[in-house]
């Protein structure tokens, strides 16, 4: 997809000379783009445990297909975190406090020390999250009313997206809204 966008933004520079070549090889990524998705699905589609891992991701609202092909393929097996901070942790969503001595404190920042691949994955599903998944929107109002920047709420809810991912592969039960009401 890396090179897709390459070559569609070299369309919009090169030599009327090379402009059909350009295209042709845009039309071949497309098509290895469809291809290899589809092998994807087929692949999760065809495992009895990543179909219902799939199943299980399916049901958080704002995690669509991509992302779950990325989870399934970095982090399928929770277990083998100690629990949600330590997986949001590996991605580089945990908080990151910045401190210097007793008299210098920073603002608490996205720590980025994980993949950022991994972070880039969890951006688009977080904003869309925001909007659709009811454990967000109103972690949302709760933090647009203590005065938090916009893109530390974005950051807010990669790290809460994480959280509920480890919950539902960790427990095996789909998302449920109503979870910390029903059990507290």
């Amino acid at each position: 997809m890396g090179m897709r966008h390459q070559e569609a933004n070299r369309l919009e520079v090169a030599p009327e000379i090379v402009v059909n070549d350009v295209k042709a090889h845009i039309t071949y990524l497309d098509n290895e783009i469809k291809e290899t998705r589809q092998r994807i699905r087929n692949h999760i589609n065809n495992n009895p445990d990543l179909k219902q891992k799939k199943t299980l991701l399916e049901s958080i609202p704002g995690i669509g297909e991509a992302t779950i092909a990325v989870v399934l393929s970095e982090f399928s097996d929770v277990s083998q975190f100690k629990n949600a901070k330590c997986l949001a942790a590996y991605i580089g969503v945990a908080p990151k406090e910045r401190l210097s001595g007793s008299s210098v404190r920073g603002r608490t920042m996205m720590s980025k020390t994980g993949r950022s691949q991994l972070r880039k994955a969890f951006f688009m599903p977080a904003l869309v999250a925001l909007r659709y998944n009811p454990i967000l929107i109103e972690m949302k109002l709760r933090l647009t009313n203590s005065g938090k920047a916009k893109m530390a709420i974005v950051g807010a809810a990669m790290r809460k997206l994480v959280h509920l991912i480890y919950g539902v592969l960790k427990s095996g039960l789909p998302f449920d809204a109503n979870y910390v009401t029903k059990n507290s």
